[in-house]
């Protein structure tokens, strides 16, 4: 049996111990035979790849509806008994379904395959005391890699030699900022975002350079760890594919057991075996609402069109509902919340101008095109430096002027030993030292501080004074620069960076999108609890969340190494209490997700870095960054072209709009089936003449009701959506409110309609047919009223604007014009089995219309005031 590879905390451990453990030269690196053996042993350095979702597979994933399953078998079974007509309906309804799917999910899903980019790149290598280049696949472990500037990092390694070396570390940290490595050794517990000497896959050196040795590669690196995690976590089914798998269930059983009844009672009274059998598939087919899965797709369709025009790309039709029923939002900081640009927030110092002359001259950052408007300049350098040198030119001093006016002579340029910048300058008089650089160093090197124009000795008092300052600064989430100078007339600028003048500090931030506030606010209003989750500092994350209007006590904050502290139900108790999670690592955000799930709350999570792969995999919403790695978005359900948060609410409130449509539909719809089969059982079970004859329900189903449904998937959204609470994870597709409107409707219906029958069949002397037809009238004219009931089920008919729905309107003239020619149009009384009806019988057939909705609306009513008094 294979014994499993030690695990070593190599950012705990010398360079040599490494060299030592993983046999290898720190200098002349790997021999090739080495190589050799290892690459054989491990294998190549690359990740797992997944095929891509092909067409087909899209294609056939539209037909894994339970609906669909419903209309399959009902078309299966028209087909055996030669009912081609009901047949080719049935059919063309699941095909139509399935094109319309197809099309909008195929255009969404743009596979976005980017972790085999991020690998096929080279890399320089030290193999037998000389430097080669090589594709990063070929690298094993023990290999020596050498950094710089612009390089991909192409595996994990200890840095063993630094000089300047920063690495970008965002696609893995959610650090933005670059991280200054160092060839030290740091404690065992370090947090991996603290670990300043290794390098990891995937990330991109800034500045400087280094040497490595390559510790770990392929599935054996951090994004391979994470790699994994995609793979072993399960992709939750959404809640709306929960609650239409039940509701179909549902919907099934109640289809059967009428079919069933209605085939058991009429053998007991004496009917035919095939006849009783056809007629109980008749009821069937009569109960299933055809349009219904055709009109939930366009539903979802529209959804995901209008989430897209608010710049946002919903991947998953299913997705657009489940963002209705988001509660919980957990977001990142940076770029989500922040803009991902440094600027100058506070200049704490009496000479502010002075301070910020030093800070643009002790400055490495630069202008690529002066010559061009200010808004267009391209600025090279660190963000810290490009914003101290944008927050000078606000003050009237431009580098090149102040260059000019004082010529640079010398530079000490920053490295992260020193932690400062320092420039000498040539004046008339004399030459200017100026220092730039970590606040605790300027106050280390100062002797004096600039007080009311004059330089004063710092003493104990005027010290703990600056440390206060410096407290309060970064207490604030600033990150903080300290500023100096000194006058020298030595050449040997080095050894004179010591008994400066302290002048000030300088506090940048990354400023919160202009946005943000209010659709924070409106998530709250919504009834969503808004969290932030991020690789970030305790402090920033503390700042922002402050400025957000979020409770930050003790109680409201936990950082990642206190989560790892804490078992499922502590963190389970502690919930509902946290705003902000800080310093967290991609096993955190799992846990934080599947706390939240536990709970039954709808997750949303956003994310752009590798990182947050499995996370947003794992959410019931996965939300990336458009600005993130591909990893990320393809992962993703929802994906923010331009990363704000604010698109997140908007998608929500799409999303609730989405769940709003689907109920109207499902009420409209049904409620017509459940009027069809009562009218026909009834008739069945009392051994009358049906009232319609199959071919009519289908004319009614999908002539009538189909395109009248299917325009409701268009109806605009309501005002009040933001202001409903989220509803609970657990709550059907199919509500309460909903359930007895469609008993209501369909009760009313068949009482007047079934009144109207047997008064008919007694009273009125006509032929059966023409009979049939006023009830077949009567049906379709109280289908296209109640139609308009269904354009909001939380307000009466007469307080909404009966016109906003321009194709409900075209609907409902076309539904007018089809019953006319269905009475009328001689080839349609053949097939129909029609015949004209008189002005008495129109009198008849709208009365009855007309105090249908009358009632239906009543009903309604009820339920509104009883909801408004539960509030």
């Amino acid at each position: 049996m294979k014994k499993a590879k030690k695990s070593y905390s190599w950012h705990n451990l010398s360079s040599k111990k490494i060299a030592k453990i993983l046999k290898t030269d720190l200098i002349q690196g790997l021999s090739e035979k080495e190589i050799e053996i290892r690459q054989e042993k491990e294998g190549k350095n690359k990740l797992p790849e997944e095929k891509p979702l092909l067409r087909v597979k899209i294609f056939l994933n539209q037909f894994k509806s339970p609906l669909i399953y419903i209309l399959v078998f009902a078309g299966i079974i028209t087909l055996i008994l030669g009912e081609w007509t009901d047949t080719i309906v049935i059919f063309a309804a699941v095909f139509l379904n399935t094109i319309v799917g197809y099309l909008q999910e195929n255009k969404a899903s743009n596979a976005l395959r980017e972790l085999k980019k991020v690998l096929r790149v080279k890399t320089k290598v030290l193999r037998e005391g000389k430097q080669k280049e090589i594709f990063q696949e070929e690298l094993v472990s023990g290999d020596i890699v050498i950094l710089k500037a612009g390089d991909k990092v192409p595996a994990d390694g200890r840095v063993f030699e630094s000089l300047n070396l920063k690495i970008n570390e965002a696609p893995l940290t959610g650090e933005w900022l670059a991280a200054d490595k160092k060839a030290k050794i740091f404690p065992e517990k370090t947090p991996l975002a603290d670990r300043d000497n290794m390098v990891y896959m995937g990330t991109t050196v800034e500045d400087g350079e280094g040497r490595v040795v390559i510790t770990g590669i392929g599935i054996r690196t951090e994004i391979g760890k994470i790699a994994s995690l995609i793979r072993e976590t399960k992709e939750e089914k959404t809640p709306y594919q929960k609650k239409l798998s039940h509701f179909s269930k549902i919907i099934g059983a109640i289809i059967a057991l009428f079919s069933i009844f209605i085939f058991i009672e009429g053998m007991i009274t004496g009917g035919a075996f095939i006849e009783m059998f056809t007629t109980a598939i008749a009821i069937a087919v009569a109960a299933i609402p055809e349009g219904l899965p055709v009109a939930m797709t366009v539903i979802l369709a529209l959804g995901m069109q209008r989430i897209l025009k608010r710049k946002g790309l919903v991947r998953k039709l299913a997705s657009a509902e489940t963002l209705g029923s988001t509660s919980v939002i957990a977001t990142d900081k940076t770029l989500t919340l922040t803009e991902g640009k440094m600027k100058v927030e506070k200049v704490l110092a009496e000479d502010k101008k002075l301070t910020l002359k030093i800070a643009v001259l002790a400055n490495e950052a630069f202008v690529e095109n002066p010559q061009d408007p200010q808004p267009d300049w391209k600025i090279r350098g660190r963000p810290t430096d490009r914003a101290l040198l944008l927050a000078g030119e606000k003050e009237g001093l431009n580098k090149s002027e102040l260059e000019k006016k004082f010529p640079k002579i010398h530079e000490i340029p920053f490295n992260p030993q020193n932690k400062f910048i320092a420039t000498v300058h040539q004046t008339k008089k004399e030459k200017i030292l100026f220092v730039s650089g970590a606040p605790e160093r300027i106050i280390e090197l100062s002797s004096k501080i600039q007080k009311r124009g004059k330089r004063k000795l710092i003493n104990k008092n005027i010290l703990s004074k600056m440390n206060e300052d410096l407290e309060d600064l970064t207490s604030q989430g600033l990150r903080v620069i300290g500023v100096g100078y000194k006058k020298t007339k030595n050449k040997n600028f080095e050894n004179e960076i010591n008994n400066l003048t302290f002048v000030g500090f300088i506090g940048l931030k990354d400023p919160l999108r202009k946005e943000v506030k209010k659709a924070i606010d409106i998530c709250k209003k919504a009834g969503m609890k808004p969290i932030i989750v991020t690789g970030d500092h305790i402090l920033t994350a503390k700042a922002v969340a402050k400025e957000l209007g979020l409770e930050i006590k003790k109680e409201n904050i936990i950082e990642g190494k206190d989560l790892a502290d804490i078992s499922d139900k502590e963190l389970e108790k502690k919930l509902d209490k946290i705003n902000v999670f800080a310093r967290v690592e991609p096993e955190h955000k799992m846990r934080i997700i599947s706390a939240w799930q536990a709970k039954n709350q709808v997750v949303a999570m956003t994310g752009d870095g590798i990182n947050d792969a499995p996370a947003l995999k794992k959410a019931d919403i996965g939300v990336a960054l458009g600005s993130g790695t591909g990893v990320a978005k393809e992962v993703s359900d929802l994906i923010l072209l331009n990363d704000s948060f604010s698109i997140i609410v908007a998608a929500i409130e799409e999303g609730r709009a989405i769940l709003d449509n689907i109920r109207k539909v499902i009420t409209y719809l049904l409620s017509d089936s459940f009027t069809e089969v009562i009218l026909v059982g009834v008739s069945i079970v009392l051994r009358l003449p049906l009232p319609v004859i199959a071919a009519q329900i289908l004319w009614v189903n999908i002539i009538e009701d189909g395109p009248l449904g299917l325009c409701l998937a268009f109806e605009p959204k309501e005002k009040d959506l933001m202001k409903q609470k989220p509803q609970d994870h657990n709550i059907s597709l199919f509500t309460r409110e909903m359930k007895v409107l469609i008993f209501i409707i369909g009760l009313i219906t068949d009482l007047f309609l079934l009144g109207l029958f047997f008064w008919l069949l007694k009273y009125s002397g006509y032929e059966i047919p023409h009979i049939q037809s006023i009830i077949f009238a009567g049906l379709t004219i109280d289908s296209i009223f109640y139609v308009f009931s269904c354009k909001s089920l939380r307000r009466n008919i007469w307080q909404m604007n009966l016109l906003s729905n321009k194709f409900l309107i075209f609907a409902w003239i076309f539904g007018v014009v089809m019953l006319i020619l269905a009475l009328y149009l001689p080839s349609l009384q053949t097939l129909l089995k029609t015949v004209p009806l008189n002005l008495f019988d129109w009198q008849l057939v709208l009365g009855v219309g007309l105090i249908d909705i009358v009632l239906i609306e009543a009903t309604k009513y009820y339920f509104i005031v009883r909801h408004q008094t539960n509030i």
